[in-house]
Formats: C-alpha cells, structure tokens, sequence
C-alpha cells in the first residue's frame, strides 16, 4: 500500500467526464493498481499509521474493490487530499474511485461530472463544544464563532441554519482538517461542527475526549458513499455491486469466517449467487464468478467492517443499534438490492 499526496485547483461545475472514463477498468488492471482517493488521515474512517498503512471504513471499501479486481486487497495506492480539492482529482482521472465520507447531493450528482455508487454510512451534522463551554444547544450558539471544513456541505449546512435561526455565527474555516481541530482545541472558535462522525472519530483522538461534548441537534441529512467519475456505467457497477456484496453478506450471515465453507455448500440459492456458485454475475461485472468469495474473506462483511473500526468497541464509538446504519431488517436502512 502507497501513499500519494495530490494537489490541484477547485472543482469546476459543469465539467463533462474525460473519455477515459470508458476504461476505467482495463487501466486499472493494466497499472497493477486502483488509486483509491481517501481524506487526510481520520479514525475509523481513513487512518494512517506510522508504518504507512491505512485502515479504517472507507478504506476497506477500497481494498473491497481491490480484491474484486486482483484477488488481493492491498493493490491500492491510496491518495490523500483535503476536501476541497477532492473533486478535480476525481474528474482529471488522477483517481479510480472516492471513498472518503462524501455527502450525496444533487449538485454533486448532476454538475460536477461524477456518479454516486451506493450510501455506505447515514450521518448528520453536529456540534461539538467544550464540557465546560455551558452551551447546552445549538440554539444557543447566537453570536458565536464556529469552525468548519470549507469546500464541504458542512460549510453551507451551517449558513443555512445560522441564518434560519438568527443565530448571527460567525465561521473559522480552513481546508485542512488538521489546523481546524487545532484551532478549536486552541480555543479558536466557540464550537466544532461536522458529520456526527467525523466529530467522534476526532474527538477520540483528543487529549481528553471527556472535555468535549455533542450538542443534542443534528442539523442536515449526511448520506455518504463512494463516487466515480460519470461516463464509465461498466466501473459504476463494478464498486457498486461489490459494496451491495458485502451488505448482502451480513444480511444472509456470510462472514469472514465461514465463508469458505459457505461457498462450498451454499444453504441456499441467496448465497450461492452472492458467492457466484450459481448464475453469472461476476463474468458481467468484468470479474471472476467467486470475487465476493475474495472480497469477504479479506475484508469481512459491511457488519464486520463496521465494528472493526467505528464500532462500539472501538475509540471512535458509534453505536450502530437503533441507528440508521443498522440493517434494514434490524430497524435500520442500510439495504442492498438481492444478488439475482
């Protein structure tokens, strides 16, 4: 696994996909490598070690694809870029696919160029302030200073709601995630406001995440998800149908663990076709027939993937019971249409 550090300038609206986009696939197994886009380093979501591997959620949904091409998850040269740039990489080619907790809007999805796949996580927006801040809501926020990531939905969410609210904030804003935390540690801004998780995988890396509190109020819908470049409906499907792979996987309790002996003795005609012993979706995706028997054994399913890095369990700490992000048949609306 490698790292790269790109740079460029802002996206540009109206941008027409590239006619490399057709190919995606074939330049891919041709480099020997999938340029996978990530944020700069996050927990949970995208970290990066002192080794130089990255881990986390939306890293794996790299590795996922990875292995559904190369039948290894780590053929992946992961790209860091900060969010405001994250756009442009995506259209010039110089990434395969984005994986970085990117919000599904309709901008995004008709102007810029680019195909949402699937949503991998529901969030919203919150607010994070000092325990002894005695800020209690969000409604008391009148006349304070706010930090948040510019080039983000988080950016015009707040507007939104400051202006809706007469609440008169005043933003500090910086492209780098990084400065931005500083800064509100530093006691730069009166609050924090991000993806709900975003702000918990930051605030478990704080000095002492005690200090720091969630204000009750989220304040927009979050869905986020891998994007690839607009053009190319054969790659579209390809990371699109791994993801739907792994989500099916946990529905039909095919883990890690025991999917060689799944795929073996399938129990039933669900999971013989999810692991491609029945029909032939895989020759159609461009892939092997058993590529999810890969992807899984690597990766594990969405529910494994989950709980290994933003989990209950870990220091991020986002519950999944009783949320959106549970499956559909557990109260949630985390769905995937059936392997058939």
């Amino acid at each position: 696994m490698r790292l790269l550090t790109l740079a460029s300038c802002a996206a540009v609206v109206g941008f027409t996909a590239p006619s490399f986009a057709q190919e995606t696939l074939e330049t891919v197994r041709e480099r020997g490598m999938l340029n996978c886009q990530v944020g700069l380093p996050t927990p949970g979501f995208y970290a990066l070690a002192d080794d130089g591997t990255w881990s986390g959620l939306d890293v794996d949904l790299c590795r996922a694809v990875s292995t559904a091409i190369f039948g290894d998850p780590d053929m992946v040269e992961y790209q860091s870029v900060t969010s405001a740039v994250r756009f442009t990489e995506m259209q010039n080619g110089a990434s395969d696919m984005l994986s970085r907790t990117t919000t599904w809007t309709a901008v995004r999805d008709t102007q810029l160029g680019l195909d949402f796949t699937t949503v991998g996580f529901y969030d919203g927006q919150g607010f994070l302030v000092p325990a002894d801040s005695g800020i209690e809501s969000a409604l008391d926020l009148v006349g304070a200073t706010v930090c948040v990531l510019t080039g983000t939905t988080t950016e015009l969410n707040l507007a939104d709601y400051s202006r809706a609210n007469d609440l008169d904030i005043t933003t500090v804003t910086n492209e780098n995630v990084n400065v931005l935390v500083e800064t509100y540690l530093g006691g730069g801004c009166d609050a924090y406001t991000n993806d709900r998780s975003g702000l918990a995988a930051r605030r478990s890396a704080f000095p002492d995440p005690s200090a720091h509190v969630f204000l009750p109020e989220t304040i927009s819908k979050e869905p986020l998800g891998p994007v690839v470049r607009e053009g190319d409906a054969a790659w579209r499907d390809l990371v699109t149908w791994t993801i739907f792979g792994i989500i099916n996987a946990e529905e039909l309790g095919v883990t890690s663990g025991n999917v060689m002996e799944m795929a073996a003795n399938p129990p039933n005609p669900n999971i013989a076709r999810l692991l491609g012993t029945e029909g032939n979706i895989g020759e159609e995706l461009g892939l092997e027939p058993d590529f999810m028997v890969d992807v899984i054994a690597a990766i594990g399913n969405y529910g494994e993937i989950y709980e290994r890095h933003i989990g209950i369990n870990t220091p991020v700490g986002i519950p999944r019971e009783g949320t959106l992000n549970a499956l559909w048949s557990e109260g949630g609306i985390i769905y995937a249409p059936p392997f058939r």
